[in-house]
This record gives structure tokens, sequence and C-alpha cells, in this order.
């Protein structure tokens, strides 16, 4: 019989990108469509093992194994791991193309009240003069093993682009914020 730690699919060490900005740009990844039906994950356990499996069969190290990247869109998506450097043939394993920086964000709770979490973050980051771009998570507990774990975790990535526009009408609207202060 499986213990515990072998049915759990949770990442047992992940990257500490919590309120914190990360260029990817140049990281070997194994990028896996899957299916979504609006926005949805559709077998998505299944598209895991799938992946684990591709990517034990390939020969390739994963740099925080089970750690796992999901981006969804309206009919479709993919899922992303993180590998060591590799000369790998293989269709799935590619290098992120710059400019690739990301955001962190760590959400306390699941996928029902993530909502709040992801407009804070996209708010602080147009604030920055960042125009936000895809958004990712990684699921960093399960059912299984979220109660000794602290609860339910969902790490937000979101990556970002620099924009001189974005910059330029953030700083007039903080410039006469800032003379009404120093006239009264």
């Amino acid at each position: 019989m499986a213990n515990k730690e072998e049915l759990c699919p949770c990442p047992r060490h992940f990257p500490d990108w919590d309120d914190k900005d990360v260029d990817l740009a140049g990281q070997c990844v194994h990028i896996m469509p899957i299916a979504a039906f609006i926005k949805m994950p559709l077998s998505f356990e299944t598209y895991l093992k799938k992946q684990s499996i591709n990517v034990d069969e390939l020969g390739l190290k994963e740099l925080w194994p089970n750690f796992v990247l999901t981006r969804t869109k309206m009919w479709g998506g993919e899922i992303i791991r993180f590998l060591e450097d590799s000369d790998s043939p293989s269709r799935m394993v590619q290098y992120l193309p710059p400019p690739f920086t990301v955001h962190g964000l760590m959400h306390h709770g699941g996928i029902g009240t993530v909502t709040k979490s992801v407009q804070t973050q996209q708010v602080k980051l147009i604030e920055q003069g960042r125009r936000v771009q895809e958004l990712y998570m990684a699921h960093l507990t399960c059912p299984r093993c979220e109660e000794e774990r602290g609860g339910e975790k969902i790490l937000l990535v979101r990556r970002w682009v620099a924009s001189k526009a974005l910059q330029s009408r953030v700083k007039k609207m903080k410039k006469p914020a800032n003379t009404e202060a120093t006239s009264q």
C-alpha cells in the first residue's frame, strides 16, 4: 500500500516567489498542452501524470519535483514544469523567451477564493507601471496534505512587461495627489 506522500501530487519543495519579481527568460521547461472548457481544466490529474511520465522517460531532472504552473484559456491551456538545462529534442522541452518576468503572490485559500488575490496582484503591478500578461497558478496543497501544511495554498504567478506609457500615466495620477498634500 502506498504511503500518504506517494498519493499526494503536491510539490514538497517550491521556489520562494511570494511578493517577488523573477526573471524566467532562458529557463528550461517542459510544456504540455491540456484540455480546458471555459477555463476549467479537464482531466487535470491525468495530464499531470502523463507529463510526469514523459519527463521521466526523457531522462529529464525537475528543479522542483511536482511544482507545476497551470495556465488555462477559454478552450485549452498548458502545464509547465521547470527543468535543469537540457538538450532534449522533445518538442515539449523549451526555453522561456525573453522577456519573461513574473511576479509571485501566495494565496492562502482555495480556487474559490482566489479572485481577490488575483485582483490585488494585478492592481499592484499596474500601479508600478507594469502591463499584466498571462496568469499562471501553482497548486501547492491538495485536500490530502492541506491540513498538515497550513491550509490550502496557491502560488499566483503573473507575467508582466514594463510599459513606459503606463508608467507615465501612473506618475501623472500620483503627482496631483502629492501637490494637494503639500499645500495643506
